[in-house]
């Protein structure tokens, strides 16, 4: 029987397993694919705690397979879907999770692989590299504009960072010092984050901050909103709707959708964008994975990789 990491029940690590399950069957509209890489997310841990997504689909049923996004072939294609077959390279959101040896994708969160991504670099995409697209797109910032992203050296943070810059917007970057060197080669002015992170900001963007992509949440957004003076350009991924809406902001409106699959796909083949994939683990040692991105100190993506 094939293999997935699970959660048994909402907790901590210690409601994590690596166990065998069913092989999943494709239904109408889905395809059953062989995963070769899953994305790891910040997300995944928060899920096993008990965190419901804005957009929830009901009550879990246990034991629950652990990670959203995946890179892998088409094993078999479920009634109604037309444009895949058993044996294409696709990437995308899961049904049934991604620390798997295989899962279910439902065929409108599915793309084509293209030619020129590694398989790790694909499993980065649908969920860390689309979300900062969407909110890139959703701030509509002219070219030359300055847009303020809070936790810049994490998955989302630094792809947003990318797409920004590849739109010609100048980017101030706020992540610890230990990810300088990383925020700045992303091509963002790097702001230190901690105590007095605020003032160093408005000191590196002495003009006006037109935007902000907040990824943090809580205080760090409160004084991420001081600097706009249009408070329609500040959205954030980091914290609950009622929180930026007390602050005239608004959270990323998620597109989830295969053209934005494929949108963010064409800007790594055109390398404006780098999913920066920093560290790889077995489907073995899922666990550790989890613990690497838990702890936030990973720069850039992790991955799992399940099958060669």
């Amino acid at each position: 029987m094939p293999k997935a990491y699970v959660f048994t029940r909402y907790g901590g690590p210690e409601t994590e397993a690596l166990v065998e399950v069913e092989r999943p069957v494709s239904g109408p509209g889905q395809l059953l694919v062989a995963v070769r890489v899953a994305g790891v997310n910040p997300v995944d841990w928060k899920l096993r705690t008990g965190y419901r997504r804005p957009t929830g689909t009901g009550e879990r049923v246990f034991p629950a397979v652990l990670g959203s996004e995946v890179s892998g072939v088409v094993e078999a294609v479920g009634d109604g879907v037309d444009g895949f077959a058993a044996g294409d390279e696709v990437f995308g959101n899961t049904l049934t999770g991604g620390y798997a040896e295989y899962t279910l994708v439902p065929v409108a969160l599915a793309a084509r692989k293209p030619a020129g991504p590694a398989f790790a670099d694909a499993a980065t995409l649908p969920v860390a590299a689309a979300t900062a697209y969407d909110g890139v797109r959703q701030l509509d910032l002219p070219t030359g504009a300055t847009l303020l992203v809070t936790g810049a050296g994490g998955g989302v943070g630094a792809a947003a960072v990318q797409i920004a810059r590849a739109l010609g917007i100048r980017v101030v970057g706020v992540a610890s010092t230990g990810k300088k060197d990383f925020v700045e080669s992303l091509g963002a002015v790097h702001v230190p984050s901690g105590p007095g992170w605020s003032d160093r900001a408005r000191a590196a963007a002495p003009d006006r901050v037109d935007g902000v992509y907040d990824l943090v949440g809580g205080e760090v957004l409160t004084e991420a909103a001081k600097p706009l003076t249009d408070r329609t350009k500040l959205i954030t991924a980091g914290a609950s709707e009622q929180d930026v809406e007390r602050l005239g902001g608004a959270r990323v409106t998620r597109a989830r959708g295969s053209a934005v699959l494929d949108a963010v796909a064409r800007l790594v083949v055109k390398g404006d964008l780098d999913p920066h994939v920093v560290r790889r683990f077995p489907l073995a040692e899922a666990g550790e994975t989890l613990r690497t991105v838990e702890d936030g100190h990973a720069r850039g993506k992790v991955v799992i990789e399940v099958a060669g």
